[in-house]
Protein backbone atom coordinates (compact mmCIF):
# COMPACT_ATOMS: atom_id res chain seq x y z
CA UNK A 1 0.00 0.00 0.00
CA UNK A 2 1.21 3.32 -1.06
CA UNK A 3 2.51 5.79 2.25
CA UNK A 4 0.64 8.63 3.39
CA UNK A 5 3.22 11.71 3.70
CA UNK A 6 0.38 14.12 4.43
CA UNK A 7 -3.02 14.57 5.62
CA UNK A 8 -4.45 15.15 2.00
CA UNK A 9 -2.54 11.40 0.98
CA UNK A 10 -4.54 9.73 3.29
CA UNK A 11 -7.63 12.01 2.11
CA UNK A 12 -7.67 11.61 -1.12
CA UNK A 13 -6.46 7.81 -0.61
CA UNK A 14 -10.26 7.34 1.55
CA UNK A 15 -12.52 9.35 -0.73
CA UNK A 16 -13.06 12.06 2.26
CA UNK A 17 -12.36 15.80 2.67
CA UNK A 18 -8.76 17.04 4.68
CA UNK A 19 -11.17 18.70 7.58
CA UNK A 20 -12.92 15.05 8.33
CA UNK A 21 -9.91 12.80 8.25
CA UNK A 22 -8.42 15.31 10.56
CA UNK A 23 -11.30 15.06 13.21
CA UNK A 24 -11.71 11.65 12.66
CA UNK A 25 -8.50 11.33 13.92
CA UNK A 26 -8.39 13.77 16.69
CA UNK A 27 -11.65 11.20 17.31
CA UNK A 28 -14.05 14.39 17.54
CA UNK A 29 -17.45 13.19 18.69
CA UNK A 30 -19.38 14.65 15.53
CA UNK A 31 -17.71 12.55 13.13
CA UNK A 32 -19.54 8.96 12.91
CA UNK A 33 -17.58 5.95 15.17
CA UNK A 34 -17.09 4.22 12.00
CA UNK A 35 -15.55 6.73 9.78
CA UNK A 36 -13.61 7.24 12.87
CA UNK A 37 -12.25 3.27 12.89
CA UNK A 38 -11.67 3.52 9.20
CA UNK A 39 -9.40 6.61 9.12
CA UNK A 40 -7.31 5.23 12.14
CA UNK A 41 -6.85 1.57 10.78
CA UNK A 42 -5.91 3.59 7.20
CA UNK A 43 -3.73 5.62 9.17
CA UNK A 44 -1.87 2.66 10.93
CA UNK A 45 -1.80 1.05 7.45
CA UNK A 46 -0.66 3.86 5.30
CA UNK A 47 2.36 4.60 8.57
CA UNK A 48 0.66 7.95 8.70
CA UNK A 49 1.42 10.19 11.40
CA UNK A 50 -0.92 13.03 12.56
CA UNK A 51 0.39 16.55 13.03
CA UNK A 52 0.13 17.16 16.72
CA UNK A 53 -0.47 20.79 16.25
CA UNK A 54 -2.74 20.09 13.25
CA UNK A 55 -4.94 17.76 15.15
CA UNK A 56 -5.32 20.41 18.01
CA UNK A 57 -6.52 22.99 16.15
CA UNK A 58 -9.10 20.35 14.71
CA UNK A 59 -10.42 19.31 18.06
CA UNK A 60 -9.69 22.05 20.22
CA UNK A 61 -7.18 19.72 22.86
CA UNK A 62 -3.52 20.31 22.94
CA UNK A 63 -2.84 16.23 22.98
CA UNK A 64 -1.22 16.48 26.91
CA UNK A 65 -1.95 16.14 30.17
CA UNK A 66 -0.25 17.47 33.13
CA UNK A 67 1.76 16.56 36.03
CA UNK A 68 3.12 18.91 38.51
CA UNK A 69 6.60 17.61 40.09
CA UNK A 70 7.57 19.11 43.02
CA UNK A 71 11.52 18.96 43.21
CA UNK A 72 11.50 19.11 46.95
CA UNK A 73 12.83 15.80 48.63
CA UNK A 74 14.37 13.25 45.40
CA UNK A 75 12.03 13.94 42.47
CA UNK A 76 11.66 10.72 41.12
CA UNK A 77 14.34 9.79 42.62
CA UNK A 78 11.51 8.84 45.34
CA UNK A 79 10.66 4.70 44.53
CA UNK A 80 6.56 5.73 44.87
CA UNK A 81 6.89 8.75 42.45
CA UNK A 82 8.97 6.85 39.82
CA UNK A 83 6.93 3.58 39.44
CA UNK A 84 3.67 5.84 39.53
CA UNK A 85 5.26 8.27 36.52
CA UNK A 86 6.01 5.66 34.91
CA UNK A 87 2.83 3.28 34.45
CA UNK A 88 0.98 6.94 34.26
CA UNK A 89 2.98 7.91 31.03
CA UNK A 90 2.30 4.32 29.48
CA UNK A 91 -1.44 4.58 30.34
CA UNK A 92 -1.33 7.92 28.51
CA UNK A 93 0.67 6.82 25.78
CA UNK A 94 -1.66 3.81 24.91
CA UNK A 95 -4.31 6.56 24.18
CA UNK A 96 -2.01 8.64 22.08
CA UNK A 97 -1.79 11.37 24.87
CA UNK A 98 1.50 12.84 26.25
CA UNK A 99 1.82 13.56 30.04
CA UNK A 100 3.57 16.87 30.11
CA UNK A 101 6.24 16.83 33.78
CA UNK A 102 6.17 20.20 35.09
CA UNK A 103 8.81 20.68 37.44
CA UNK A 104 8.13 22.60 40.66
CA UNK A 105 11.23 24.58 42.04
CA UNK A 106 12.50 23.73 45.37
CA UNK A 107 11.04 27.59 46.26
CA UNK A 108 8.55 27.41 44.21
CA UNK A 109 4.53 27.62 44.64
CA UNK A 110 3.02 24.40 43.15
CA UNK A 111 0.03 26.04 43.22
CA UNK A 112 1.08 28.98 41.01
CA UNK A 113 2.74 26.10 39.51
CA UNK A 114 -0.41 24.74 38.55
CA UNK A 115 -2.42 28.03 37.94
CA UNK A 116 0.31 28.65 35.23
CA UNK A 117 -0.42 25.67 33.61
CA UNK A 118 -3.95 25.36 33.46
CA UNK A 119 -4.01 29.31 31.92
CA UNK A 120 -1.61 28.37 29.28
CA UNK A 121 -3.87 25.93 27.86
CA UNK A 122 -1.04 23.92 27.36
CA UNK A 123 -3.16 20.87 28.82
CA UNK A 124 -6.39 18.96 28.61
CA UNK A 125 -6.29 17.95 32.19
CA UNK A 126 -4.43 17.19 35.38
CA UNK A 127 -3.41 14.35 37.48
CA UNK A 128 -2.91 15.48 40.94
CA UNK A 129 -0.81 13.27 43.46
CA UNK A 130 -0.32 13.31 47.41
CA UNK A 131 -3.71 15.16 48.24
CA UNK A 132 -3.83 17.03 51.50
CA UNK A 133 -6.78 17.44 53.63
CA UNK A 134 -7.82 20.37 52.72
CA UNK A 135 -5.81 20.93 48.82
CA UNK A 136 -6.38 24.25 47.20
CA UNK A 137 -5.39 22.91 43.92
CA UNK A 138 -8.78 20.87 43.85
CA UNK A 139 -10.27 23.90 44.42
CA UNK A 140 -8.21 26.03 42.03
CA UNK A 141 -9.14 23.23 39.47
CA UNK A 142 -12.99 23.08 40.44
CA UNK A 143 -12.94 26.66 40.04
CA UNK A 144 -11.06 26.70 36.33
CA UNK A 145 -13.74 23.73 35.37
CA UNK A 146 -10.48 22.09 34.16
CA UNK A 147 -11.04 18.06 33.77
CA UNK A 148 -9.07 16.54 36.71
CA UNK A 149 -8.14 13.26 38.79
CA UNK A 150 -6.69 12.83 42.53
CA UNK A 151 -4.56 10.08 43.50
CA UNK A 152 -6.01 9.90 47.26
CA UNK A 153 -8.71 11.89 48.83
CA UNK A 154 -9.62 15.47 50.65
CA UNK A 155 -10.04 15.31 54.58
CA UNK A 156 -13.54 15.59 54.68
CA UNK A 157 -15.34 15.45 51.42
CA UNK A 158 -15.47 12.74 48.94
CA UNK A 159 -18.06 13.78 46.42
CA UNK A 160 -17.38 16.46 43.30
CA UNK A 161 -14.52 15.23 42.18
CA UNK A 162 -13.19 12.17 41.30
CA UNK A 163 -10.57 10.23 42.54
CA UNK A 164 -8.80 6.95 43.17
CA UNK A 165 -7.14 5.60 46.74
CA UNK A 166 -6.04 2.94 48.77
CA UNK A 167 -7.56 2.26 51.94
CA UNK A 168 -5.00 2.84 54.60
CA UNK A 169 -6.99 3.50 57.36
CA UNK A 170 -8.49 -0.18 57.30
CA UNK A 171 -4.95 -1.75 56.60
CA UNK A 172 -3.24 -0.15 59.51
CA UNK A 173 -6.09 -1.49 62.18
CA UNK A 174 -5.49 -4.98 60.38
CA UNK A 175 -2.17 -4.13 61.38
CA UNK A 176 -2.80 -3.52 64.34
CA UNK A 177 -4.92 -6.38 64.79
CA UNK A 178 -1.67 -8.51 63.18
CA UNK A 179 0.91 -7.66 66.10
CA UNK A 180 -1.31 -7.58 68.68
CA UNK A 181 -2.20 -11.13 68.40
CA UNK A 182 1.00 -11.25 68.60
CA UNK A 183 1.82 -10.29 72.22
CA UNK A 184 3.01 -6.72 71.21
CA UNK A 185 1.43 -4.10 74.02
CA UNK A 186 3.33 -1.38 73.72
CA UNK A 187 3.26 -0.24 69.78
CA UNK A 188 4.38 2.53 67.89
CA UNK A 189 3.61 4.70 64.34
CA UNK A 190 6.00 6.73 63.00
CA UNK A 191 4.68 9.41 60.66
CA UNK A 192 4.92 12.46 58.97
CA UNK A 193 3.87 16.09 60.05
CA UNK A 194 2.81 17.22 56.21
CA UNK A 195 -1.21 17.53 56.19
CA UNK A 196 -1.49 14.63 53.50
CA UNK A 197 -4.90 12.51 53.76
CA UNK A 198 -3.15 9.33 53.30
CA UNK A 199 -0.84 10.21 56.56
CA UNK A 200 -4.20 11.06 58.26
CA UNK A 201 -6.14 7.96 57.03
CA UNK A 202 -3.92 5.56 58.41
CA UNK A 203 -2.99 7.11 61.92
CA UNK A 204 -7.20 7.21 62.44
CA UNK A 205 -6.83 3.34 61.22
CA UNK A 206 -4.34 2.80 64.30
CA UNK A 207 -5.94 5.02 66.64
CA UNK A 208 -9.12 3.96 65.83
CA UNK A 209 -8.15 0.06 66.18
CA UNK A 210 -6.53 1.04 69.86
CA UNK A 211 -9.60 2.62 71.02
CA UNK A 212 -11.90 -0.56 69.90
CA UNK A 213 -9.61 -3.16 71.64
CA UNK A 214 -10.29 -1.77 75.00
CA UNK A 215 -7.09 -2.50 76.98
CA UNK A 216 -5.49 -0.33 79.17
CA UNK A 217 -2.39 -2.57 78.70
CA UNK A 218 -1.77 -1.17 75.20
CA UNK A 219 0.43 1.72 74.80
CA UNK A 220 1.17 4.05 71.35
CA UNK A 221 4.02 6.11 70.51
CA UNK A 222 3.24 8.58 67.64
CA UNK A 223 6.46 10.16 66.43
CA UNK A 224 6.24 12.70 63.61
CA UNK A 225 9.08 13.82 61.14
CA UNK A 226 9.19 16.17 57.90
CA UNK A 227 9.18 13.83 54.30
CA UNK A 228 12.44 16.40 53.47
CA UNK A 229 14.61 16.54 56.57
CA UNK A 230 16.98 13.78 57.00
CA UNK A 231 18.03 15.27 60.24
CA UNK A 232 14.74 15.61 61.54
CA UNK A 233 13.71 11.79 60.60
CA UNK A 234 16.91 10.66 62.18
CA UNK A 235 15.61 12.17 65.64
CA UNK A 236 12.20 11.29 65.24
CA UNK A 237 13.57 7.15 64.91
CA UNK A 238 16.05 8.31 67.84
CA UNK A 239 13.17 9.08 69.87
CA UNK A 240 10.98 5.93 68.77
CA UNK A 241 14.07 3.54 69.87
CA UNK A 242 14.54 5.39 73.10
CA UNK A 243 14.34 3.93 76.53
CA UNK A 244 12.93 0.62 78.17
CA UNK A 245 10.00 1.33 77.27
CA UNK A 246 10.47 1.72 73.92
CA UNK A 247 7.34 0.48 71.08
CA UNK A 248 7.82 -3.56 70.40
CA UNK A 249 6.65 -3.15 67.37
CA UNK A 250 6.39 -0.22 64.64
CA UNK A 251 3.95 0.57 62.13
CA UNK A 252 5.68 3.20 59.90
CA UNK A 253 3.15 5.09 57.58
CA UNK A 254 5.73 4.84 54.31
CA UNK A 255 8.13 2.24 53.42
CA UNK A 256 10.95 4.77 53.03
CA UNK A 257 10.41 5.68 57.32
CA UNK A 258 10.28 1.67 57.91
CA UNK A 259 13.34 0.59 55.89
CA UNK A 260 15.29 3.83 57.76
CA UNK A 261 13.93 2.81 61.12
CA UNK A 262 15.03 -1.26 60.48
CA UNK A 263 18.15 0.32 59.29
CA UNK A 264 18.86 2.81 62.49
CA UNK A 265 17.16 -0.18 64.48
CA UNK A 266 20.22 -2.43 63.51
CA UNK A 267 22.59 0.29 64.20
CA UNK A 268 21.51 0.05 67.72
CA UNK A 269 21.93 -3.47 68.15
CA UNK A 270 18.58 -4.49 67.83
CA UNK A 271 17.37 -7.15 66.04
CA UNK A 272 14.71 -7.40 63.47
CA UNK A 273 11.93 -8.73 64.49
CA UNK A 274 13.16 -10.58 67.85
CA UNK A 275 13.28 -7.44 69.16
CA UNK A 276 11.70 -5.03 67.19
CA UNK A 277 8.43 -5.78 64.86
CA UNK A 278 8.59 -3.76 61.81
CA UNK A 279 5.18 -3.09 59.20
CA UNK A 280 5.29 -0.25 56.41
CA UNK A 281 3.17 0.41 53.35
CA UNK A 282 3.33 0.90 49.79
CA UNK A 283 5.61 -2.25 48.65
CA UNK A 284 8.38 -0.68 47.24
CA UNK A 285 10.90 -2.65 45.47
CA UNK A 286 13.39 -2.01 47.85
CA UNK A 287 11.21 -3.33 50.59
CA UNK A 288 11.75 -6.78 48.98
CA UNK A 289 15.46 -6.75 49.12
CA UNK A 290 16.59 -5.15 52.41
CA UNK A 291 16.98 -8.45 55.46
CA UNK A 292 14.89 -9.04 56.89
CA UNK A 293 12.39 -8.07 53.47
CA UNK A 294 10.06 -5.83 54.76
CA UNK A 295 6.52 -7.05 55.69
CA UNK A 296 4.28 -4.23 54.06
CA UNK A 297 1.11 -3.45 52.25
CA UNK A 298 1.13 -3.74 48.23
CA UNK A 299 -0.55 -0.18 47.37
CA UNK A 300 -0.87 -1.31 43.63
CA UNK A 301 0.84 1.72 42.98
CA UNK A 302 0.78 0.26 38.79
CA UNK A 303 -2.31 -0.34 38.91
CA UNK A 304 -3.85 2.97 40.52
CA UNK A 305 -1.49 5.37 38.04
CA UNK A 306 -3.02 3.44 34.89
CA UNK A 307 -6.58 3.60 35.78
CA UNK A 308 -6.15 7.24 37.18
CA UNK A 309 -4.96 7.94 33.12
CA UNK A 310 -8.21 6.38 32.02
CA UNK A 311 -10.59 8.17 34.36
CA UNK A 312 -8.86 11.56 33.47
CA UNK A 313 -9.37 10.64 29.63
CA UNK A 314 -13.04 9.54 30.20
CA UNK A 315 -13.42 12.89 31.99
CA UNK A 316 -11.61 15.20 29.44
CA UNK A 317 -14.02 13.55 26.47
CA UNK A 318 -17.17 13.46 28.86
CA UNK A 319 -16.92 16.18 31.56
CA UNK A 320 -20.13 16.53 32.09
CA UNK A 321 -20.99 12.97 33.37
CA UNK A 322 -20.92 11.82 36.78
CA UNK A 323 -17.62 11.98 39.19
CA UNK A 324 -16.15 8.31 39.60
CA UNK A 325 -14.53 7.39 42.31
CA UNK A 326 -12.79 3.90 43.84
CA UNK A 327 -10.93 2.56 46.59
CA UNK A 328 -8.84 -0.27 46.29
CA UNK A 329 -8.06 -2.32 49.02
CA UNK A 330 -4.06 -2.70 49.86
CA UNK A 331 -2.72 -6.77 50.02
CA UNK A 332 -0.34 -7.50 53.08
CA UNK A 333 2.52 -8.56 51.75
CA UNK A 334 3.60 -10.99 54.97
CA UNK A 335 8.10 -10.74 54.68
CA UNK A 336 9.93 -11.22 58.31
CA UNK A 337 10.18 -8.34 59.92
CA UNK A 338 7.48 -8.74 62.01
CA UNK A 339 6.84 -11.57 64.48
CA UNK A 340 5.81 -12.26 67.86
CA UNK A 341 6.35 -9.63 70.76
CA UNK A 342 9.99 -9.94 72.67
CA UNK A 343 8.13 -11.51 75.96
CA UNK A 344 5.59 -13.80 73.81
CA UNK A 345 8.65 -15.23 71.86
CA UNK A 346 10.22 -15.68 75.27
CA UNK A 347 7.08 -17.86 76.33
CA UNK A 348 7.57 -19.95 72.77
CA UNK A 349 10.92 -20.46 74.21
Amino acid sequence: MTKASSLSDLARHLGLSPATVSRALAQHEAIALKTRERVAQAAQEMGYVPNRAAQALASGRSGFVGFALPMRGRGLGDPFLGEFVSALTEGFAAQNVELLLSAVPREGSELRHLENLVTSGRVDGIVLSRVETDDPRVTLLQERGVPFVTHGRLGQQETGYSWLDTDGRSSFADAFELLRGLGHRRLGLLSIDDPLTFRTLREDGVRSALKAAGDPALSLRQISCSRYDQAGRERAIDAMLAGPDRPTAVLAVADGLALELMARAQEQGLSVPEDLSIIGFDNIPSAGHVRPGLTTFDARIAESATELAAMLLARIAAPDQPHVTRLLRPQLVLRHSHGPAPQARATEN
